[in-house]
């Protein structure tokens, strides 16, 4: 049994999308001074974005889009009977791939990545001034996503939709189980 339900979880991170797009549209700093910001974008390398620090339409774009989906998640959770389960057991895996491989492009695809020379593995890619040669900034405007608060913000939902997408399988393992004994006891009435 699941210490806490996908039900719970995915309230928690429809809050969490809802409670950004609030921070996008009214004060996006808060975001981008979050500690956990801070400390994932050090450790990674990745640039703080001073775009952060004023309101823009952009984020406000962005502040509706979260919130959107937020208040979508929650209103898909009071659907009837089974069709939760059956619209999570698909969505979890789908979240999960395109924040997972969203987290991916942003580090390895940056200038902070080991990938472009074999003289910055071991160091902390701070401690380079400069881009490593070989580096190009992508020219499809894919390096906006290269910066601290995007990348925090793929690796929450990346480590949310992997817990939302276990504690699914557990509970549909549980369900079925619990079928098949009520089925077993009503073949045994008979």
């Amino acid at each position: 049994m699941a210490l806490i339900s996908a039900k719970t979880i995915i309230t928690s991170i429809s809050l969490f999308h809802i409670t950004l797009g609030f921070f996008f549209l009214t004060n996006p700093i808060t975001i981008a001074d979050q500690a956990v910001v801070y400390v994932l974008g050090e450790a990674m390398g990745l640039p703080h974005v001073r775009s952060f620090e004023s309101q823009s339409p952009a984020l406000a774009f962005l502040a509706v889009i979260l919130g959107i989906i937020g208040i979508s998640d929650l209103v898909t959770l009071s659907l009837p009977d089974d069709m939760p389960e059956q619209h999570w057991g698909m969505q979890a895996p789908l979240r999960l791939s395109l924040s997972f491989f969203l987290s991916i492009y942003t580090f390895f695809f940056s200038a902070a990545s080991p990938i472009y020379t074999s003289t910055r593995r071991l160091g902390h890619p701070s401690a380079h001034a400069h881009p490593p040669p070989g580096y190009a900034p992508s020219s499809w405007g894919g390096d906006a996503l290269k910066n601290r608060v995007f990348f925090t913000f793929m690796f929450v939902e990346t480590i949310s939709w992997f817990w939302i997408w276990v504690t699914l399988q557990e509970e549909r393992r549980e369900n079925a189980a619990r079928k098949a004994k009520r089925r077993s006891s009503h073949s045994h009435i008979h």
